[in-house]
């Protein structure tokens, strides 16, 4: 079975794929000096609990922090006898490379969405990652990442509004009853739900207007639904967007091995 690793820079989740379903999906808050023993403890921990019984013999992993990679790579290695293979690195290939500026470092997330999202849904998309960061991903008509646009995430947001505005507490995101807030709390998370449903908005238009052909709006990420409630921003929501496109990039790897 296949175990794959998405490290981004707050969260790190790990899937159990057995070639046609995930059999479990594990979260654990992304620490660079974690190290592969405490790892597995924690792993082997949930899987037990959870009474999965999945005999792992490949490792996949993206990861946006490359101090993580390393204990990640001793994991894969010490606990599974695998060599992973690493999005992003030069051995490991992607089924249509991307087409950006020479030199430009594209994230592994981002390289996975498109992968997962054009075996899904097939080219001329994008894909809109609710992270640490907003990410707009464009992927081409032969299923190219072409480039996109990346914007603070809406937890990011949030946590600097509070720092930077003493007077300001902390507030968790949702949809407001009312736009006009009548205190404090009621104001924030209006002006982060309905400032972020119109950044989203808007910058779709604009990646719509600027590639000059229809496409389809893939969301993706813990607070995607959040945004897609009545607000018909997305075409579909795909919670699991990234590890499938691990998998698929994984597949890939293999059939040219």
């Amino acid at each position: 079975m296949l175990l794959a690793i998405d490290c981004g820079n707050t969260n790190t989740v790990f899937s159990i794929w057995d070639g046609e379903t995930f059999l479990c999906t594990l979260r654990t808050s992304t620490h660079h000096a974690r190290t592969a023993d405490a790892y597995f403890t924690w792993y082997s921990t949930l899987v037990a609990h959870y009474g999965i019984k999945a005999q792992i013999t490949d490792v996949v992993i993206s990861s946006t922090v490359p101090r993580v990679v390393w204990n990640l790579r001793v994991f894969a290695d010490r606990f599974f006898n695998c060599r992973p293979l690493v999005v992003g690195k030069p051995e490991c290939a992607l089924p249509v490379p991307p087409r950006v500026d020479a030199g430009t470092a594209i994230g592994p997330d981002r390289l996975a969405n498109v992968a997962g999202a054009f075996d899904r849904h097939g080219g001329d998309a994008v894909v809109v990652d609710f992270g640490t960061a907003t990410n707009f991903d464009v992927v081409a008509e032969d299923g190219a990442y072409v480039g996109g646009v990346i914007a603070p995430g809406v937890n990011l947001s949030l946590e600097a509004l509070h720092q930077g505005a003493a007077a300001l507490p902390h507030v968790d995101i949702t949809q407001p009853d009312k736009v006009i807030g009548t205190n404090t709390v009621g104001c924030i998370q209006s002006g982060v739900f309905w400032g972020y449903v119109g950044l989203i908005r808007g910058i779709i238009g604009q990646i719509k207007a600027e590639y000059g052909r229809p496409m389809k709006v893939i969301g993706t990420g813990g607070l995607a639904p959040l945004f897609a409630s009545g607000e018909m921003l997305f075409d579909t929501i795909e919670d699991d967007l990234t590890m499938h496109g691990l998998t698929v990039i994984y597949d890939y790897n293999k059939d040219k091995a």
